[in-house]
């Protein structure tokens, strides 16, 4: 009889990897062979992964369907067995699965669908963090914002998607009908956050995606608003550029603010 360690390694090899090696050491039974009995924990293996991303993808898994879910599902858990002992990290790798694996590729709105669901799992996730709000802002006064740069919180991601696989989420939790899939003129780039515990999403313009991205690069402020000043009306840049600050501190979307 091999050592009892030997053989729980050789067990978790058949589940994971299909090794047969553990058949060796099982009896069939009067009625099954070795191979249809350790089958059964085969099965159950593969089935509780598929139900842990249907979990983190809820809205996927309506818009695929049970059967194609699954398929997909089983595909993936072949294609990336788990290594983490816990099962949230388990669906991290599924948009990167869609988009590069067939047919699945063949339709970007699935992988970002799958993208904005994941992003809504980290938000939710991420390191707690200070949240600034409007008086520490203000407690610089105006000749020195110029150089005031602004660090976003742990929970925050930026996310462009190049369908409207947002408007078919929405769609999918409202309980309607998901419009059809269309390409994006130009993409739609989504502020993610963390309201407390709830994650939050908003549409941002490009003017303010681009401040954003670049606020949080560590650019200063001044340069944020001649940055803004390239978009429209170069004498409103800053009011529009305080505007769009404003928002992010009422939203809790930064976590400090500094003096270069």
């Amino acid at each position: 009889m091999k050592d009892f360690a030997r053989l729980q390694d050789e067990f978790q090899r058949g589940i994971v990897s299909g090794d047969d090696a553990v058949l060796g050491d099982i009896l069939d039974s009067p009625k099954e062979k070795r191979d249809v009995l350790f089958g059964v924990y085969r099965h159950a293996y593969v089935s509780r992964l598929v139900d842990a991303l249907r979990n983190d993808h809820e809205y996927l898994h309506a818009y695929l369907g049970d059967e194609m879910f699954d398929r997909m599902g089983k595909a993936y858990v072949a294609a990336k067995p788990s290594h983490h002992p816990n099962m949230r990290w388990f669906s991290q790798g599924v948009p990167d699965f869609l988009r590069s694996t067939a047919p699945y590729r063949e339709y970007p709105a699935i992988s970002e669908l799958a993208e904005f669901e994941k992003t809504l799992n980290d938000v939710f996730d991420a390191a707690n963090a200070p949240v600034i709000g409007v008086p520490d802002v203000a407690a610089y006064p105006p000749d020195q914002w110029n150089d005031l740069k602004f660090q976003p919180h742990s929970s925050v991601r930026r996310v462009d998607f190049s369908t409207n696989a947002v408007a078919i989420w929405n769609a999918l939790k409202a309980g309607e009908e998901p419009p059809d899939v269309a390409v994006l003129a130009e993409p739609n780039r989504i502020l993610f956050w963390r309201d407390d515990v709830t994650p939050m999403f908003r549409e941002l313009p490009a003017e303010e995606a681009m401040m954003w991205d670049e606020a949080s690069a560590g650019i200063p402020f001044g340069v944020l608003c001649s940055m803004l000043a390239t978009y429209a009306d170069a004498d409103s840049a800053a009011a529009r550029g305080a505007g769009y600050l404003h928002g992010w501190v009422t939203s809790g979307a930064l976590t400090s603010v500094t003096r270069s």
